[in-house]
């Protein structure tokens, strides 16, 4: 496997129980990726590179596709998730924007920093994505793959990092199909 190749999930084996298993790596073509944002929007999961990990991601609005994050990293329910975005307007659909976090995101952005923002009322962001919180932790990542499949998935992703809970993050693509899958 390539580093510019990606790595698709739905579910996986956890603890004896056996869960139906259904993988498919794709590479940096435009379709693979047309196809990898419509798996997203399909409610699967995408393990994708960012600027620092490989991050786990599942449309952020969808309590079934968080779900299948917390499932297959084995994760606490009440340890929320980042919220991945393409853009600013999109992080201002669901979060209070402020002065503030402007200022930061016109240094760090796009970038590894992560800010907390109060939720708005109207937000769709799931709530299993919050923890059951009043704030998100947003994120708009640098690198190329992961905005052209925000981008092309026209959602915001729920993405922690690609590895089981408590391990060590992914950075590379066989770290994911290594540890994860």
């Amino acid at each position: 496997m390539h580093t510019s190749d990606f790595k698709i999930a739905s579910n996986r084996t956890q603890r004896h129980r056996v869960i139906n298993l259904q993988t498919k790596i794709f590479n940096t073509s435009e379709q693979d990726l047309v196809e990898a944002s419509e798996l997203i929007k399909g409610g699967g999961t995408l393990a994708f590179p960012t600027e620092t990990v490989y991050g786990l991601g599942a449309d952020a609005t969808s309590n079934i596709a968080v779900a299948k994050i917390y499932q297959a990293k084995g994760r606490p329910s009440f340890n929320p998730l980042i919220i991945h975005c393409f853009s600013i307007d999109q992080i201002k659909a669901f979060a209070l924007w402020s002065s503030e976090a402007q200022v930061a995101a016109d240094k760090f952005w796009p970038g590894p920093l992560t800010m907390v923002l109060p939720l708005l009322p109207e937000s769709n962001i799931s709530s299993l994505a919050l923890a059951g919180l009043q704030t998100v932790a947003v994120r708009i990542p640098e690198h190329p793959i992961a905005q052209k499949i925000l981008k092309l998935s026209n959602t915001p992703l729920a993405a922690p990092s690609a590895n089981p809970s408590g391990t060590v993050s992914a950075t590379k693509a066989e770290h994911v199909i290594s540890r994860l899958y």
